[in-house]
């Protein structure tokens, strides 16, 4: 969740139009899973897949059950300006065990885990532990603006202010 952004705003959008987010099934809103390679990919084939299909999250399994996520920030916190070499296995810069849900858990679920975690991505795993997909903030937020166009469109742009006079003629 946006650091602006609090569970009363989010209760105000879920009434609308009776359509509860907090209880929408997350397979309703996510992508397919990102690429995949396996653990112990070296980064440099690791970063040319990302740049290859243009995500921003790559997976990391071992056989096929998911270990690791390497996202942008890991790259831009663990990688970029640094004496790197470019040979040594994503294991070393992925977010290792990450936090998962998957398809059947809710979007109410998974803004908490994000918000909690201060996530952008979380991975979708199947019942056995592989890849299922993921979610990112921008698919919730996408959603959110394609099932409540007229309210997110009329939004102030920052909800919590309050006109001293009113607009208009």
């Amino acid at each position: 969740m946006h650091p602006g952004t609090t569970a009363g705003s989010i209760s105000r959008i879920s009434d609308i139009r009776g359509r509860d987010l907090r209880s929408e099934r997350i397979r309703i809103v996510m992508r397919g899973a990102p690429p995949a390679v396996p653990a112990g990919t070296t980064l440099a084939v690791g970063l040319a897949t990302l740049q290859g299909v243009r995500s921003e999250c790559l997976l990391v399994t071992e056989g096929e059950k998911l270990v690791g996520i390497l996202t942008e920030r890991d790259i831009l916190l663990k990688v970029l300006g640094r004496d790197v070499d470019l040979a040594s296995p994503v294991d070393l810069f992925m977010t290792a065990q990450p936090d998962t849900l998957t398809p059947e858990d809710t979007v109410g679920e998974a803004l908490a885990l994000m918000d909690r975690g201060g996530y952008r991505h979380v991975p979708l795993t199947d019942a056995r532990g592989r890849p299922a997909g993921v979610l990112r903030q921008q698919d919730v937020l996408a959603y959110l603006a394609e099932a409540f166009p007229e309210e997110i469109l009329n939004l102030p742009p920052r909800p919590h202010q309050r006109m001293e006079e009113p607009d208009g003629a």
